[in-house]
């Protein structure tokens, strides 16, 4: 609002005065660093998202990463106890003169089924799609394996005193499926016989 007195050609010259442009410099300038500061604020917030983003995915990583470990672990007890528990049995029928008995052992998780197979023989029978993939367990001497083969280090292993031709005269692999990780078989030795065979529970 202009001041009685004053005229337009004065007004115009205190407008114009370097007191006025100084203001408007000052002004412009504040904008500016206000502009600054906010687009700064704005990539640190940015930058801080992206860096807590990146924590929650390594620490996810690690996590499955733990999981799957434990899982794994899990998985090469049940089998070690597996075999030295078959083992066990194995061993104390074959030194009496008779027995059959039907057990029960825990399987690790992903077995499907236990086979009993003789890689020196052909395949035969209603498993006998499952000895390819069985060879691949084959490292000379086993004579047991999870079907399906996952490379764990405890995928086979050989079970001694069987009578492995026997026990696979008909199927070749003998592959007994599992239920709720577990298996039943039967665990047979005749009198006069010097080996223990397995067979399927009817």
């Amino acid at each position: 609002m202009k001041k009685r007195g004053e005229s337009p050609r004065f007004d115009q010259v205190r407008r114009n005065s370097p007191q006025t442009s100084k203001q408007s410099f000052a002004s412009r300038s504040r904008n500016r660093l206000l502009k600054r500061g906010q687009v700064r604020g704005q990539m640190q917030l940015s930058f801080g998202m992206i860096f807590s983003i990146i924590l929650v995915v390594v620490f996810l990583g690690f996590a499955f990463y733990a999981i799957k470990t434990f899982l794994a672990f899990q998985d090469s007890a049940k089998a070690g106890k597996l075999f030295d528990e078959l083992q066990s049995d194995i061993d104390r029928i074959w030194k009496s003169s008779q027995s059959s008995e039907q057990q029960e052992y825990v399987v690790p998780s992903g077995a499907d089924f236990v086979c009993f197979i003789d890689f020196s023989s052909d395949a035969k029978g209603a498993d006998s799609i499952f000895y390819t993939e069985l060879e691949r367990s084959d490292y000379g001497s086993e004579n047991l394996a999870f079907y399906p083969v996952k490379f764990t280090g405890f995928e086979s292993k050989e079970i001694k005193h069987i009578d492995i031709e026997e026990t696979t005269a008909e199927e070749n692999p003998l592959c007994i499926k599992t239920s709720n990780g577990r298996v039943s078989l039967v665990l047979k030795k005749d009198f006069g016989e010097a080996l223990v065979m397995i067979e399927k529970i009817e």
